[in-house]
C-alpha cells in the first residue's frame, strides 16, 4: 500500500489530511508540488508553483493546501507532468485539462502564454474520451479509448512524431505507423515518445542519442518506428526514464535499453544501449516496471512482491537490480530518486487493518475492551492491565537504575530534602503500581495526587508515546513525569513548555522549573524572563512567586545585570 506520507513534502500535512487522501502526486525539477485528490473527490494542491504549476491562479507558493475548484469532482483517472513544469491531467469522463508552463505549447492551447490554471484542452480532443496522458520535458500526449493517440508542444527532435521538427501548439493525431493500430499505452521519456500496441509491438520517436528508442542506432526519429529487436516477444507496459526505457511482456520479462550512465539498465556495467536487452534474467516474474522522465532510476515489481531498485539512487550508481525491503514501486522514487518525485499518479488505498501501535492509540479510553479504571476528581479513565504492566515496567527498571546510581554517588547518606523527596516518590509509585498486578487488583484505582487532565494525558502517553497538552497543564504531567522518574516524559513536557512560553506565563514555568529540578528547562525560562524583564515583571505571577524563589530570581538577575537600577 502507497505510504504518501513517505515524500517529504507531505510532512507539510496533518494526519488528518493525510488520511483523506485516496490519489497523490509529487512533481517538480525538485519534487517541491504536490497535487492529491480527496476521498470526497475535492483536489488540493501546494509547494512552490513555479511557473504555475499549481494552477491556483495565481504565481504564490503556499504551504497549506489550496482547494482547485475547477477540478473537484471531476474524478482524475490520469496525470503526468513536464520539466517545465506543465501538468496535465485525463477524467474518467474522458475530459483533459492542464495548466502551468507553456513556452513551447505543451498546454495544447494554441497559445505560450502561462497556464495559470486548468484549462480543458479542447481541439481534436473535444470529441474523444481520453483514458491515459503523459508528459516530456516540454511535449504532451494523449491516448484515446479507441487507440488514437495525440501529441504536441514541443518538438526539436521529432517527439511530436508529425513528420518535422515545428512545434505542435495544438493535439494532432500521430498517423503514419500507427494508422489503423490501436495503441494501449504511452510513455514520454524527456524528448522522446513510446506507444505499445494492442498485439504487444512497440515504436518509438523523438530524440535517439542514448539509443532510448531501441532501434539499434542512435539517430533521431520524426515519425514513429516499430522496435524490431522486440519482435518475438509481447510487450503489455512500458516506461520511459531521463533517456532510458524498460519494457515488460506478457511473460513478465524484463527489457531494458537507452542512457546507461548511472547503471539505470540495470546490466552490471554502465554502458549505453542501443537495442533491448533482457535483465533480471534469474530473477523471478516482473508484474511492474517503474521510471520516470525527469529521473535516472529504475524500478521493478515481482509477482512474490519483492520490489528492486537501480540506477541513480540517491547519488549512487546501482548498476544491477538490488533487492529492498520497499513494497511498491512508488517508495523507491519517494525514498531514493533525484528529484523524489513520484512516477506515477499514486493511488492510496486504505484499508481496514490497523497496526499495533493504531490498535493501541485507539482503543486508549475504552469501555469496552477496557478491565481497570482510574478515578480522578470524579471522572474515570479506562485502561488495559497488560497494556500498563508492559509500559510500566520499563518506567519501574528506569527507577532501579536511578536508584541504583543515586546510592553509587552516596545520595541516601547525606542529601538534600529533594533528593530524599524524590526517592520516597519513586518508591511510592513502584510499590503502587506493584500492587495492580495481583490477581485480586481492584477495578478502580483512586488517584489523588495529580489532576484529571495531568494523569490522562499520562496513561495516553503510555498508549501512544505522544503528549497533547497546553503548557500550564505540562507543568502537572511534568511534576508526574519527575515523580515517576519517565525521563523521557520529563523532555517532552519540556518541550511543550518552552513551546508555550509567554510573558504572562514565563514566570510559573520558571516556578516549576525549579521545584522539578528541570535545569535545562529553569535555564530557558530565566532567559526568556530575563529578555522581557520589563514586562513580566509587571505580571501578577511575579509578584506572587514564593518568597525565597523570588529572591533568589533577583539575586540572579542582578548577578547578569539585569537589574541596573
Amino acid at each position: 500500500m502507497v505510504d504518501v506520507g513517505k515524500w517529504p513534502i507531505f510532512t507539510l500535512l496533518s494526519p488528518q489530511e493525510i488520511a483523506s487522501i485516496r490519489k497523490a502526486c509529487v512533481f517538480g525539477t525538485s519534487a517541491n508540488e504536490a497535487l492529491y485528490v480527496t476521498d470526497n473527490d475535492e483536489v488540493f494542491v501546494f509547494g512552490l508553483n513555479y511557473s504555475n504549476c499549481l494552477g491556483t491562479g495565481d504565481n504564490q507558493s503556499t504551504l497549506v493546501p489550496k482547494k482547485l475548484e475547477a477540478l473537484c469532482g471531476k474524478k482524475i483517472k490520469s496525470l503526468s507532468y513536464g520539466s517545465g513544469p506543465h501538468v496535465l491531467l485525463s477524467t474518467e469522463d474522458g475530459v483533459v485539462y492542464a495548466w502551468g508552463h507553456n513556452g513551447y505549447s505543451q498546454l495544447g492551447n494554441g497559445t505560450t502564454n502561462q497556464g495559470i490554471a486548468p484549462i480543458q484542452v479542447c481541439t481534436n480532443l473535444l470529441i474523444k474520451q481520453v483514458v491515459e496522458v503523459a508528459c516530456g520535458s516540454h511535449h504532451s500526449m494523449a491516448l484515446a479509448a479507441d487507440g488514437e493517440v495525440f501529441a504536441w508542444g514541443y518538438n526539436n527532435c521529432g517527439q511530436v512524431g508529425s513528420g518535422s521538427t515545428t512545434n505542435q501548439p495544438t493535439p494532432r493525431k500521430v498517423t503514419n505507423c500507427l494508422h489503423i493500430k490501436r495503441v494501449v499505452g504511452i510513455a514520454c521519456g524527456q524528448t522522446s515518445s513510446m506507444a505499445v500496441l494492442d498485439n504487444g509491438e512497440v515504436y518509438g520517436w523523438g530524440y535517439n542519442g542514448n539509443g532510448q528508442l531501441g532501434l539499434g542506432n542512435n539517430g533521431n526519429q520524426l515519425t514513429p518506428v516499430r522496435v524490431a529487436a522486440l519482435h518475438s516477444v509481447c510487450v503489455n507496459q512500458i516506461v520511459c526514464g531521463y533517456a532510458h526505457t524498460l519494457a515488460l511482456t506478457d511473460e513478465g520479462l524484463l527489457y531494458a535499453w537507452g542512457a546507461n550512465t548511472y547503471g539505470q539498465l540495470g546490466t552490471g556495467n554502465k554502458n549505453n544501449l542501443l537495442s533491448p536487452a533482457h535483465i533480471m534474467v534469474e530473477k523471478e516474474r516482473v508484474v511492474e516496471i517503474a521510471a520516470c522522465h525527469s529521473a535516472h532510476t529504475s524500478a521493478a515489481k515481482t509477482q512474490g512482491g519483492h520490489v528492486y531498485m537501480w540506477g541513480q539512487c540517491r547519488g549512487q550508481s546501482v548498476i544491477l537490480p538490488h533487492l529492498t525491503h520497499f513494497s511498491c514501486t512508488d517508495d523507491v522514487f519517494a525514498c531514493f530518486a533525484t528529484p523524489a518525485v513520484s512516477w506515477r499518479l499514486l493511488s492510496v488505498e486504505h484499508e481496514d487493518f490497523l497496526t499495533v501501535a493504531e490498535s493501541l492509540k485507539k482503543e486508549f479510553d475504552s469501555p469496552e475492551t477496557a478491565d481497570l479504571k482510574f478515578r480522578i476528581d470524579g471522572k474515570y479513565i479506562h485502561v488495559h492491565k497488560a497494556v500498563l504492566k508492559i509500559r510500566l515496567g520499563k518506567i519501574e527498571r528506569e527507577q532501579v537504575k536511578a536508584e541504583e546510581q543515586n546510592r553509587t554517588n552516596g545520595y541516601f547518606e547525606d542529601v538534600s530534602e529533594k533528593k530524599k523527596n524524590y526517592h520516597v516518590r519513586c518508591e511510592h509509585f513502584r510499590s503502587m503500581f506493584q500492587s495492580y498486578w495481583n490477581e485480586d487488583m481492584k477495578e478502580v484505582i483512586e488517584i489523588d495526587q495529580f489532576s484529571y487532565p495531568v494523569y490522562r494525558a499520562f496513561l495516553q502517553y503510555l498508549y501512544t508515546d505522544t503528549v497533547d497538552l497546553p503548557p500550564e497543564d505540562a507543568i502537572g504531567l511534568l511534576d508526574l513525569a519527575t515523580s515517576y522518574c519517565e525521563n523521557r516524559l520529563r523532555k517532552l513536557c519540556q518541550h511543550i513548555i518552552k513551546r508555550g512560553i509567554t510573558v504572562e506565563n514565563a514566570f510559573s514555568l520558571f516556578s516549576a522549573a525549579v521545584r522539578y529540578d528541570a535545569e535545562d528547562l529553569e535555564e530557558f525560562c530565566f532567559k526568556f524572563c530575563i529578555n522581557h524583564l520589563t514586562e513580566v515583571t509587571q505580571t501578577a505571577a511575579f509578584w506572587q512567586m514564593d518568597g525565597p524563589l523570588l529572591k533568589e530570581f533577583i539575586a540572579k538577575a542582578s548577578k547578569c545585570g539585569a537589574f541596573k537600577n
